[in-house]
Order: C-alpha cells, then structure tokens, then sequence
C-alpha cells in the first residue's frame, strides 16, 4: 500500500488550485472589462448595499456609461491635471509620490493620498473603501493587471466613467445631467474643472454648491490644464513640466 500523502500537501493543494482559478477568472474580468463598458462597480455596489443597511429611503443611485467620443476633451484632461499628472508616463504607479508621501508620514504630517488614477480604477471597480495591507495588495495587483491589458486612454474612460463625483452620483454621464443638465461632450473647461476638484472627497465637497475651496482647488486645476498643453497632452503631442498635483 502507498504511503499516504502528508496532510500538508492534501490541503494545499486545493488552495493552490483555488489561487490559480482566481487569477485565471481575475484577468479574464479584466480582459473583458477592456471592451464591455461595467455595468457597475464595487464601490456602487458597497454605496449601495450601506444604503439599505442603513435605512436610506431617499437614495437614488446614478450611473450612465458615456464612451470616450461622447464627453468632452476637458473632462479626462481636468481630472490628471487634478489627480495624476504623470498619468500618461506611469507605469500603474507613481513612485516619486509614494515615497513623498512616507516621508511625510514620517515626519508626523497628515497622511496624503498617492495613488495613481490607474489604482483608483482598480479599487472603485474591483474592490472596497478603506484602508488595509490586504485591499492595497489587491489593489496593487488589479493596477498591474489593468495597466497590462488596457490601453491608457481605456482607463481613463473606465475612471471617468465610474468615479463618484457626489453622494450616489457616479461618471460624468451622471454628474453632467444632474449638475449641469447637459450633455458630457458639451462640458466646458470650467465645469470639467470643478468635476474634478470633487474627487478627493466626493461626498463632502459638492459640484452643485461649491465652496471656496472647491471654487479654487477648480481654478488651478483649470490653470493647470492649459500648462500642461491642453488635451492633447493625453495623446503626448505637447511635451511639458509634469507638475506635482499633492
């Protein structure tokens, strides 16, 4: 009679076959996701389901998938000017900005945001809000997925798409109709701007009644957009400064 085999091994193998299966279907969403606009994502899905648990009879969610040649120049434009000017460039992250960050951590300043719009992609559709070793790891490893298999100007419309730009409000479809009752490819700079300025806190900063931190977070993003050459330095036919937008 053989020797059995050791426990250790008759577990890890199941394990093992899961961790394949769950790369393997990983990527295959990806990939799909490449060319099928999302019906959702999971932080609408996370809104969502914190809307019900919570009782929120009067929310509505919004979301209106509106492809890259309908929405206007301006609003990809506004939002690397205001999130992540090294976007074209990058690879998935930005290291320069990562170690700022730690450093001023370090030193006992507030905690600052780093992270690219590649890896705000891969959180606001395939994972959760909040901060923990497990969801950054995910996080790190569907922005190299992402940055693997879509092109840079897919993961801007996928961004642009699923953002949330106010309380239940997601994409420039939806904001354009609920705070400028126009159509995306209509947005102007100005608007395009203040979208934008949004994004570090979308619930408590407001498109529709913004406050002077909003009105001039959106005015430098607006200056830097004409710094930066202006839409045509998502297809890098201007070269400039990349300017440091934390």
């Amino acid at each position: 009679m053989p020797p059995s085999r050791p426990l250790l091994f008759r577990l890890l193998r199941p394990l093992a076959i899961l961790l394949v299966a769950w790369l393997a279907l990983s990527w295959f969403a990806v990939l799909v996701l490449r060319f099928v606009p999302p019906w959702t994502s999971a932080v609408m899905m996370e809104r969502r389901l914190s809307a019900l648990i919570h009782g929120e009879q009067d929310f509505h969610l919004r979301y209106r998938w509106v492809p890259w040649s309908q929405v206007s120049p301006y609003v990809p434009m506004a939002m690397v000017a205001g999130e992540d000017q090294k976007f074209p460039f990058h690879h998935g992250f930005d290291f320069d900005s990562i170690h700022d960050a730690m450093d001023a951590a370090e030193d006992g300043k507030r905690l600052r945001g780093a992270s690219t719009i590649s890896q705000q992609t891969a959180k606001n559709l395939f994972l959760w809000n909040g901060r923990s070793f497990v969801r950054k790891g995910l996080e790190a490893y569907f922005t190299v997925l992402i940055e693997l298999t879509w092109p840079k100007q897919r993961i801007l419309e996928v961004y642009m798409n699923i953002a949330e730009l106010g309380d239940g409000v997601y994409g420039v479809g939806a904001a354009s109709d609920a705070y400028f009752r126009t159509p995306p490819a209509r947005l102007a700079p100005a608007q395009a701007a203040r979208l934008a300025a949004v994004l570090p806190s979308p619930r408590r900063f407001k498109v529709a009644q913004p406050s002077p931190y909003v009105l001039g977070r959106a005015a430098w993003i607006q200056q830097q957009m004409g710094q930066l050459g202006g839409p045509g330095y998502l297809r890098g036919d201007t070269p400039a400064q990349v300017r440091r937008t934390r």
